[in-house]
């Protein structure tokens, strides 16, 4: 009851937010009902019992709609596209065409002759799915994904000649910090 309850509470908010992303004027505002949406989609995907795809998108989402947000504080030309907007156009056309599209793909849902399971489902869906989706290359994509944060970590550290230690001393106990003064010369 309870899980069946949650579906569709967030099946609801994640419809909703999304039609509001339309709707506001704007676009710091249809951001984060956007972000609300793919949240909503995320747990539902965790709901369904897919965790490793639900995570994924809900820290993914995240961080690309605050990005997002973000440049559009810095570079767009009304502060912090709070300013009403719209970038759409033909409206009435836009929304026909729409429509027309959602009733074809609700029609095709409903009249579709859905295949029968065959089998029984795997004990671990998401194991099923990242072997469905790299196959043989799990590995190597395993193998790249530690690649890259690596390079990611030592980019960041060979970026930063000085750490914490050279800063305050070896018992970071050093009354003032030992930073460069503008102009290159240290203290």
């Amino acid at each position: 009851m309870l899980g069946n309850t949650v579906f569709w509470v967030l099946s609801a908010v994640a419809v909703g937010s999304g039609v509001m992303v339309f709707r506001f004027a704007s676009m710091a505002r249809a951001t984060y009902a956007l972000l609300l949406s793919l949240l909503c989609v995320g747990g539902l995907l965790i709901l369904l019992g897919l965790d490793y795809l639900g995570v994924v998108i809900v820290l993914m989402m995240t961080i690309e709609m605050a990005v997002m947000a973000v440049f559009m504080v810095m570079y767009m030309m009304n502060p912090a596209g709070l300013m009403p907007m719209s970038m759409m156009h033909n409206k009435k056309g836009a929304a026909v065409v729409c429509m027309g599209v959602f009733l074809l793909m609700a029609l095709g849902i409903v009249l579709a002759p859905w295949p029968r399971r065959a089998g029984t489902a795997d004990d671990d869906p998401t194991k099923a799915l990242g072997e469905s989706l790299m196959g043989p290359q799990m590995l190597t994509m395993m193998t790249l994904g530690f690649a890259l944060f690596s390079t990611i970590v030592a980019t960041v550290l060979l970026a930063t000649h000085r750490g914490r230690y050279d800063r305050l001393g070896d018992d970071l106990r050093a009354r003032r910090a030992d930073d460069p003064v503008p102009g290159g010369v240290g203290r």
